[in-house]
């Protein structure tokens, strides 16, 4: 067993750079990365265990119910590369029933990945590397990281749904070619379902996501010396049916000008600043979206509002993946639908 961890970030001033610009666009925005600092993602946590927020759960419940299946259709892997790890608890379950001798995870939150470290430990013999970066931007830089053989792209928790179906395009051409020419894809994202149900996921009783998105503002403060005002800005969350995503914005409750790294931002009231998306999606709107990526679909498995698919690269994939899983993907639909 091993264990490295190398923080890959850039020195550049990405915060600053990208706050700026998306604060003197129209309309504000601001990338949803940045919410990961280590309040952030202890909000983030807190929000998976809030009774209205479903999805985690969920996907949890789907890949330990469904593991042996999705294991099979997977085959053998020599290597799987989980972006966006976080405290690398979904993983688990994939090394116990694959046995790699290489994981690697990245994420932009570099000090979560500690937790990969145990991994390391059991079982026996895999080699773990932890990379603290930007994967969105920097993806080509884990390439010199990445073993020979057969690689599995792990990418839960319906993060692909924080990108536009362009962005999200982009995004699984570059794990296309990462994985390599015998690579594949498991990702899961959300379903489309009643937009009350979404509603109250993303405003939990409790707050916790209401302080996740406020927690941005604490952040520029700390990092940027901004002078936000909490107080004066509300967390607004909805579901928006002509995108099909949920949006997240921070509202100006007043007129009001801020001060950030040194320049005056002016809100007007009611203004939003926009901090994140979460696109809900129709199975086979997904599917068509990583098609034009290069992927094929070998297999797929649903619970309760929540998908996993599994893509392989190029037709030759297509052919003999649908093959080795056709059963597969009509008991998940017959159970589900």
């Amino acid at each position: 067993m091993s264990f490295r961890f190398l923080d890959l970030h850039h020195q550049r001033d990405d915060l600053c750079t990208d706050v700026l610009a998306g604060l003197a666009a129209h309309p504000k925005s601001i990338p949803p990365k940045y919410f990961y600092d280590e309040s952030g993602c202890q909000l983030f946590e807190a929000i998976c265990r809030q009774p209205e927020y479903t999805l985690t759960r969920t996907e949890h419940a789907l890949m330990a119910s469904r593991m042996p299946e999705i294991a099979a259709a997977i085959g053998a892997v020599d290597c799987i590369i989980e972006p966006g790890a976080g405290d690398c608890s979904k993983v688990r379950v994939l090394l116990d029933a694959l046995h790699p001798s290489q994981l690697v995870v990245l994420d932009i939150a570099g000090h979560a990945l500690a937790a990969a470290e145990p991994l390391a430990h059991d079982p026996p013999g895999l080699a773990v590397t932890a990379l603290g970066m930007d994967f969105i931007h920097d993806l080509e830089a884990v390439l010199p990281y990445v073993s020979d053989g057969r690689r599995l792209i792990y990418y839960p928790g319906s993060s692909i749904g924080n990108f536009s179906p362009d962005e999200a395009t982009a995004l699984l051409k570059r794990f296309h070619q990462l994985a390599g020419s015998s690579g594949q894809l498991l990702i899961g994202f959300d379903l489309k379902k009643d937009p009350e149900q979404l509603h109250c996921a993303y405003n939990d009783a409790a707050g916790m996501t209401a302080a996740f998105n406020l927690n941005l503002l604490v952040r520029l403060n700390r990092e940027l010396d901004a002078n936000f005002d909490l107080a004066r800005f509300r967390h607004y969350a909805f579901y928006n049916p002509w995108h099909s995503r949920i949006e997240m914005h921070l509202a100006s409750l007043a007129e009001q000008t801020v001060i950030v790294a040194n320049q005056h931002v002016h809100f007007d009231q009611g203004e939003t600043l926009h901090t994140e998306n979460s696109y809900k999606f129709h199975r086979d709107e997904f599917s068509a979206i990583a098609e034009r990526a290069g992927w094929y679909r070998t297999g797929e498995w649903e619970q309760d509002g929540f998908a996993v698919q599994l893509y392989g690269v190029g037709a030759d994939a297509f052919v003999h993946g649908a093959s080795r899983s056709r059963s597969v993907i009509g008991r998940a639909e017959n159970v589900n639908e």
